[in-house]
């Protein structure tokens, strides 16, 4: 969703989130940009409540993949100030197995308002190899204010947050891009803003731990950290069908890199019709 969604996203939880873009399929910038029209006022037609998604997580050092955890995606409708909402919870949990190695325990959450797709509220508690953050985000529309422990902050029109953004990226309609425009948006984390942007790749068939599929293709650009290196480093296949499901996320990091598959679903509001053949 990574993004994962990393297209985040956040779909990668063997490393500080803030990281990536996705679902969804985090990101860092060496060129400011500012969030385009094209990504501010999309309306949901991807997804719906009660949409499940399941991911695992594989980690690669010296040509050999290792299962090494598996992260949840699951999507509820809510109510928050009395306003209808898109309540997202992903979580991120490293296999036992390897545990000693690096321990993730990851839970994010985003309440984002289901006529416009923008955030209310973001929750994020993670515990990644002894680092442990606790965040809570308060969006206010009308103001464009983000409140969090450590104040008020200004944040642009259609700013997303690093779950939202995932959901609000499968809205996206692809077929208005060219293979390699960018797609700007921008997004609140850590108290700061970050001008971001994804870059198109056009479309191929990929073959996951799942199965083969027509995918669209495309890079986000990443945000320095200590797991990954900052640029167009991570690639991001997502399906080529009404659902634009995150299928596939890989990306080098500090040492080796990891690669990210779906595994499951439920509940997708269209069929999965990009599936060419089980695996």
């Amino acid at each position: 969703m990574e993004v994962f969604l990393c297209w985040e996203l956040e779909f990668l939880e063997i490393n500080d989130m803030k990281q990536c873009v996705l679902f969804l399929a985090g990101i860092a910038l060496t060129l400011r940009l500012s969030a385009g029209d094209d990504f501010c006022g999309l309306r949901n037609h991807t997804f719906s409540a009660g949409e499940s998604l399941t991911y695992n997580v594989y980690y690669n050092v010296a040509g050999l993949y290792v299962n090494a955890g598996v992260a949840m995606f699951n999507v509820n409708l809510d109510r928050l100030n009395n306003k209808p909402v898109f309540h997202v919870v992903g979580t991120g949990r490293t296999n036992s197995s390897y545990d000693w190695i690096f321990k993730v325990r990851d839970r994010y959450e985003s309440f984002f308002d289901t006529m416009n797709l923008q955030p209310l509220k973001f929750i994020r508690n993670v515990d990644e190899g002894g680092y442990k953050k606790n965040e809570n985000v308060a969006f206010n529309q009308q103001t464009n204010t983000a409140i969090t422990n450590d104040g008020v902050f200004k944040v642009p029109n259609c700013v997303q947050d690093v779950l939202s953004s995932i959901y609000y990226a499968r809205n996206i309609d692809f077929k208005k891009y060219q293979v390699g425009d960018r797609i700007p948006f921008s997004m609140f984390l850590d108290n700061e803003v970050f001008n971001l942007y994804i870059r198109y790749l056009g479309k191929e068939t990929i073959k996951t731990r799942y199965g083969k599929f027509n995918a669209i293709k495309f890079k986000p650009l990443l945000i320095k950290g200590t797991i990954f290196e900052g640029g167009e480093k991570m690639t991001v296949w997502v399906s080529d069908d009404n659902n634009h499901v995150p299928l596939r996320i890989e990306s080098p990091i500090a040492v080796g890199s990891i690669k990210v598959d779906m595994m499951g679903y439920k509940n997708l509001r269209y069929a999965l019709s990009s599936l060419i053949s089980f695996r």
